[in-house]
């Protein structure tokens, strides 16, 4: 996410290192380079123009204090004009006072629209909501079908009807939600390959109809500043009161992120990072800026994992650890839970330092599958007694799991590693564990 973008700032704010003061010299070389940057990543020229202008106009000029470097406080003044233009502060969904809440999502053809109301709604239940899925688009082949297998997936009912018009069929939807108490009712509607008057017009029809609570207008933000552009074009219309940029974890520059709410006006909501029902995140602007700067995204990371370990389960894993009790079942329980989290090097690239240092290391998700295949082909005792595991064993779990005696042996040496380092954290052990703290020796890469 923002690789580009990340490495050219970062290159732009070296020149402050080992100057003494920020002056109208060193600060004119670095927003020269930092707007080449911001435009190479499609941001839109005004916002760029601008973000350079206040950079430069808080830098120049401010003293700096104690200790505190140049640089450092250069980049400061960097985070924070990011976060402005990415919309200050979190955006949440506006609920209504009577349910049900209704949330009117928008966009182009393949934008990713269907896909985010079904993750959408996964994500409202996990906060105690009852939605309804709407198939809206009677028009897209396939469109109600695709609904109704993602609703499926997640076991989320989907309103949908044989009625060929989508007004009829969002009115009779929200009568339903009423009726059978579905307390958030989100209608996917039909896209286009390009704006035109008709679609607009029957989207305009479909809000007059149900008065929605939340216009959401999901944008693909890998088609960079176009899908600035075309939420424009849609606000004229609706009112929007949020924008979704789907496939973030894509080859996109960032323009549109650092764009969109500056032109539009609008906060983005949401964020997609990823093609399963699972990969959506709320749209927090400080933690994008401090993402784009390198600084890593620790709240995120925290959050992601809460999501998969509950605190009972937590407090079991800490009473095991304590007891040398961890056995490989559980290892195979935490490397699940690790696998649901998303992509290995977006979890790592969420520590702070660790974007530069993966930038160049290709990260092996599938390694996972290994290590799966090597303890379950274990024996329930090996599971449960670790240290039993001696060379024929090792020998047998080899040929079992397709892999190399070798493979075992490195598999066993780190778990081994793993634990003596989680005992250590377990017992306060904490500057221990930060000082030794890396990845095991290859693992997965």
């Amino acid at each position: 996410m923002f690789e580009n973008l990340q490495e050219k700032l970062e290159s732009a704010l070296k020149r402050f290192r080992g100057q003494s003061t920020i002056s109208e010299e060193n600060i004119d070389e670095a927003m020269r380079e930092i707007r080449r940057a911001l435009l190479e990543a499609d941001v839109n020229l005004h916002v760029a123009n601008k973000f350079v202008e206040d950079v430069k106009k808080k830098a120049v000029g401010t003293e700096v204090k104690g200790k505190l470097m140049p640089e450092q406080l250069i980049v400061k003044i960097v985070r924070d004009e990011l976060v402005e233009i990415l919309g200050s502060k979190k955006s949440d969904l506006l609920f209504s006072s009577h349910p049900p809440t209704v949330v009117l999502v928008a966009g182009l053809q393949g934008s990713g629209k269907t896909t985010f109301c079904a993750k959408l709604a996964k994500s409202l239940r996990k906060k105690g909501r009852q939605p309804l899925l709407v198939a809206g688009d009677v028009y897209r082949p396939a469109a109600i079908e695709q609904l109704k297998q993602l609703g499926k997936s997640i076991n989320m009912p989907v309103f949908a009807s044989d009625e060929k018009k989508p007004v009829k069929i969002a009115k009779d939807a929200l009568s339903y939600a009423k009726k059978f108490a579905r307390d958030v009712l989100i209608v996917d509607t039909a896209g286009r390959l390009t704006i035109d008057e008709d679609m607009m017009k029957e989207l305009e029809d479909i809000s007059a109809e149900i008065n929605p609570n939340e216009t959401l207008f999901v944008c693909d933000a890998m088609i960079g500043q176009d899908a600035v552009t075309t939420a424009k074009a849609f606000n004229e219309r609706l009112t929007l009161t949020g924008v979704v940029l789907t496939k973030l974890d894509g080859d996109t520059r960032g323009g549109a992120a650092l764009s969109v709410m500056s032109v539009v006006g609008k906060p983005i909501k949401f964020v997609g990072t990823g093609e399963k029902v699972d990969a959506l995140e709320p749209f927090h602007p400080e933690r994008i800026a401090s993402r784009i700067l390198g600084m890593g995204d620790i709240l995120t990371l925290v959050e992601k994992a809460e999501q998969q370990l509950d605190e009972q389960q937590a407090k079991n894993l800490e009473q095991k650890i304590r007891k040398n009790e961890f056995t490989y079942d559980d290892f195979l329980d935490q490397l699940k839970a690790i696998r649901k989290m998303g992509s290995i090097k977006d979890l790592l690239g969420m520590l702070p330092g660790m974007d530069k240092a993966m930038r160049n290391v290709n990260i092996d998700d599938n390694a996972f599958s290994k290590v799966e295949a090597i303890i379950l082909s274990m024996t329930k005792f090996e599971r449960s007694h670790p240290k039993k595991i001696n060379g024929s064993r090792r020998k047998r779990i080899a040929v079992g799991s397709g892999t190399t005696v070798q493979d075992v042996n490195r598999l066993i040496k780190q778990f081994e590693d793993m634990t003596k380092m989680m005992k250590n954290i377990s017992r306060g052990g904490k500057s221990r564990f930060l000082k030794n703290f890396g990845l095991p020796q290859n693992f997965g890469m």
